[in-house]
C-alpha cells in the first residue's frame, strides 16, 4: 500500500512537472503558438488512448489482487445467499460491458486517429446497428430489474409464525438495546414518555400498564438462536439510524415515531463463522497489524491491544452524530438450547421494576 501511495505521488509529481514544462513553452515568444493539432499529434494521442486502456485493466487487476480479501465473507442468512448471487451478476455484467465498452472505445480512438491523406467517413443512419445497440441494454436491463425486484419481494415478504422470534432493536444516541418478547412472543407497548419511569430503569420506554410487556427482556447484547427466524421491531429514541448487521446482508432504517421491520434466518452460529478459512485468515491479519501496533504502544510505556476476535456485529450506518463510529452492538448466534439458557438467565420487565 505505501509502494503504491509513492508510485502515485511520483507520478502526479512528473504530471506536474510537465505541466509547467508546456506553460513555459507556450510563453515562448519565439515559439509558434498554434493550437491546431497535427498528423502526429493525432497518432501520438491514438497511441495514448492504447497505453492508458492497458494501464486501466492494469490497476483493475491489481485492484483485485490486493484488496480483493477486504470483501465479506460468505452470507451468515438465509436471504443472504440471494442477495450475493444478485450483487455478483450485477458486477460481472457491469464488468463485461466495461471491459467490452472501454476496448471498442479505445480501439477506434487509435483506429480512426486523424492521419494524413485519410478522409472521415460519415453514416447518415443505420437502422439495424441502432436497434441492436438499444434492444439489447433494454432486454438486458429489463432482465435485471425484474429479478432484483423478485429477489427484493422474497426478502422483504415477513411471514410471522408461532416459531419465529420477536425482538425489538432499540437505536439511541449512541448505543442500541434488544427487547425480547418474552414468553408470550408478544412485545408490549412501549413510548419515549416512559422512558424516566422507575428511576430510569425503564431503558426503552415500556408501557408499564400493558400486561405484554411485562415478560419483555431488554438486554444490551444481542442473542440469536441459528436456523429460526427473527423477525426485528425497529425504533429510533432521536434521530434516523440504520440498523445495519453486514454478516447476515441486512439494513434497515430506525426512523423516530414508527416501527420499521425485517425478518431473517441465520445459518451460521458465530462459532462456525469463526472456523472459516477467509474469516480466520482476515483475524490473523488484524491480530499481525495490533501486534505491531502493541510493540509501539509498550515502547511508550502504555498497554498493548488486545487480540481481535471475530463477532458478528450490529451497526449504525447513519451518520448519527459525533460517536456514529461507536455506535454498535455485538450479536451472538447460537444453538437453540444455549440461547434459551441464556434467555432464562435474564431479568423480565417486571423483575426490573420492581
Amino acid at each position: 500500500m505505501t509502494a503504491l501511495l509513492t508510485i502515485t505521488i511520483l507520478v502526479l509529481i512528473a504530471i506536474a512537472i510537465w505541466q509547467m514544462t508546456k506553460i513555459f513553452q507556450l510563453t515562448q515568444v519565439a515559439r509558434e503558438n498554434s493550437q491546431v493539432a497535427t498528423y502526429k499529434d493525432n497518432d501520438f494521442q491514438g497511441k495514448l488512448m492504447y497505453v492508458f486502456l492497458i494501464f486501466i485493466y492494469l490497476i483493475t487487476i491489481y485492484s483485485f489482487w490486493a484488496w480483493g480479501d477486504v470483501l465479506l465473507p460468505e452470507s451468515a442468512s438465509e436471504h443472504g445467499v440471494e442477495y450475493d448471487r444478485l450483487m455478483w451478476i450485477s458486477f460481472a455484467l457491469i464488468f463485461f460491458v466495461q471491459t467490452v465498452t472501454q476496448a471498442l472505445l479505445h480501439y477506434f480512438s487509435y483506429k480512426y486517429r486523424g492521419l494524413e491523406d485519410t478522409k472521415a467517413l460519415f453514416y447518415a443512419d443505420n437502422d439495424r446497428l441502432e436497434f441492436i445497440w438499444t434492444i439489447i441494454p433494454v432486454i438486458v436491463l429489463a432482465g435485471l430489474i425484474l429479478y432484483g425486484l423478485y429477489t427484493w419481494t422474497n426478502i422483504m415478504n415477513i411471514e410471522e409464525d408461532d416459531d419465529s422470534l420477536v425482538v425489538e432493536l432499540y437505536a439511541q444516541q449512541f448505543n442500541w438495546k434488544a427487547r425480547y418478547a418474552g414468553q408470550d412472543n408478544v412485545l408490549g407497548d412501549a413510548n419515549v414518555r416512559f422512558l424516566q419511569d422507575y428511576d430510569g430503569k425503564n431503558l426503552v420506554g415500556i408501557d408499564s400498564s400493558d400486561p405484554n410487556g411485562q415478560d419483555d427482556i431488554v438486554v444490551q447484547e444481542l442473542h440469536l438462536p441459528v436456523g429460526r427466524q427473527v423477525i426485528f421491531k425497529m425504533r429510533s429514541q432521536d434521530v434516523l439510524h440504520s440498523a445495519y448487521m453486514p454478516h447476515f446482508r441486512a439494513q434497515m432504517n430506525c426512523v423516530p415515531g414508527m416501527i420499521t421491520e425485517f425478518a431473517f434466518v441465520p445459518t451460521k452460529t458465530t462459532q462456525e463463522m469463526r472456523m472459516l478459512p477467509e474469516v480466520a485468515a482476515k483475524v490473523q491479519r488484524i491480530n499481525k497489524i495490533r501486534h505491531q501496533n502493541s510493540q509501539e504502544l509498550i515502547a511508550k510505556g502504555e498497554e498493548p491491544l488486545e487480540a481481535y476476535q471475530f463477532d458478528f456485529l450490529l451497526l449504525c450506518n447513519k451518520i448519527c452524530g459525533a460517536s456514529h463510529y461507536n455506535m454498535q452492538m455485538k450479536i451472538i448466534v447460537e444453538s437453540e438450547e444455549d440461547f434459551n439458557k441464556w434467555l432464562a438467565q435474564q431479568a423480565t420487565f417486571a423483575e426490573v421494576i420492581q
